[in-house]
């Protein structure tokens, strides 16, 4: 029986709006700094509060089965209220440096709660088709990322709060959205209790460990692009001096970008399969790593523009590929926990390659550093390639 047409729209929509708290930190970098008597290094260590806590909730929410016990939707609503909150709270005037890292890791905590879960409450629905969905999810997720971009830019005459404001609005209705429109997917099963052995087990069978170390090395690339996106547009500034590049715009569209390329991602795996269309996709990012340093010496505005919107696209049009692999090789009665144990170590290899770039970028040539990121899509490729039997 196939769902009502609703369900995957609203998922999405709510994905959309609760994600946006991901990045809106990074979306008013500029203020925090200058309000809060920030450093220059602020931008790796914020983002890399966030990852931590967010790998600290899946690692909660992975060892209780959180989302295999309890109903994901009304778990992904508490997830988004608490998240919102904390994010709100960044607008007061005495923060410290310490207490937006405080509230930066709650926001990623909670945010355990909404991506993985929204992941599975996707899964418990689709069956078939899963690739083409997770596309879409995926898509709203890397849309809600970029999202506080656009709104820095949007409304750059106004208070740098209003755009923190605006996402905590955005993530109380998708949360309210699931919640009340979302009931449990019929392919749900639920957990019958506390299950340790969980995080061990889904690691057991070797289809999914293949598609898990190739999430990793995806992972490994993904985070640290995204948080330097504009660092490298204001790099490419410096170096040409003749450019006038919207650095909050074109962040925008270059991490955003990724989101239509999920969507076509999932199409394209109906035709030549999940495996296939990740594959092809990491060996393409990879190849965009490696040739970064170039590309910043080109006097041409519209061709490094480019690049980067490639690069935006082809380095996110796995990561539903992923998860789609992880979810139909995982036990129906752990999936959920199975995504969430993926999203946790994938999560914390952020936090590695985030904070190597924002230490090299102060000690070696700034346009070189990107090459360091091709060696997470190498050794998912050959995790990839190793494959025994075939996804």
């Amino acid at each position: 029986m196939k769902p009502p047409k609703r369900i995957l729209p609203i998922i999405v929509i709510s994905q959309f709006c609760c994600t946006s708290l991901w990045f809106a930190g990074n979306g008013v970098m500029g203020d925090l700094v200058l309000n809060f008597n920030l450093d220059a290094s602020a931008l790796g260590h914020l983002t890399s509060a966030v990852q931590f806590g967010f790998i600290s909730g899946t690692l909660v929410f992975a060892l209780l089965t959180i989302a295999d016990r309890f109903s994901p939707s009304k778990v992904f609503f508490v997830s988004a209220l608490l998240g919102a909150f904390c994010n709100a709270f960044m607008v007061i005037e005495h923060n410290s440096f310490l207490s937006l890292l405080i509230l930066r890791f709650f926001t990623g905590f909670f945010l355990a709660g909404i991506y993985p879960v929204g992941m599975k409450i996707a899964a418990d629905y689709y069956d078939k088709g899963l690739g083409k969905s997770l596309g879409f999810l995926v898509g709203a997720l890397v849309l809600g990322t970029a999202f506080p971009h656009l709104l820095k830019d949007v409304l750059h005459s106004i208070s740098w709060t209003y755009v923190l404001l605006t996402t905590t609005s955005l993530a109380i209705l998708g949360g309210l959205v699931m919640k009340l429109f979302v009931p449990d997917g019929p392919f749900r099963k639920s957990g019958k209790g506390l299950d340790f052995s969980a995080f061990s087990r889904v690691f057991k069978h070797q289809q999914f460990r293949s598609a898990a170390f190739g999430y990793f090395g995806h992972m490994w690339e993904l985070y640290a692009f995204w948080a330097f996106v504009p660092v490298m547009l204001k790099l490419y500034v410096q170096l040409h001096q003749q450019s006038t590049l919207n650095i909050s715009i074109f962040s925008f569209f270059i991490i955003g970008i990724g989101g239509f390329s999920c969507v076509i991602g999932g199409y394209i795996s109906q035709y030549i399969g999940a495996k296939r269309t990740a594959f092809s996709a990491l060996l393409l990012s990879c190849i965009c790593c490696l040739i970064s340093p170039f590309i910043f010496m080109v006097n041409h505005e519209i061709l490094f523009i480019g690049f980067l919107l490639f690069w935006g696209m082809v380095v996110i049009a796995d990561s539903p590929m992923f998860s789609t692999l992880v979810a139909q090789n995982a036990e129906n009665e752990i999936k959920g926990t199975a995504l969430t144990i993926v999203n946790c170590i994938g999560f914390a290899i952020t936090i590695l390659s985030i904070q190597l770039l924002n230490s090299m970028q102060f000690v070696l040539d700034s346009k070189n550093i990107y090459l360091i990121l091709a060696i997470g899509p190498i050794l998912g490729l050959i995790a990839l390639k190793n494959k025994r039997k075939p996804i």
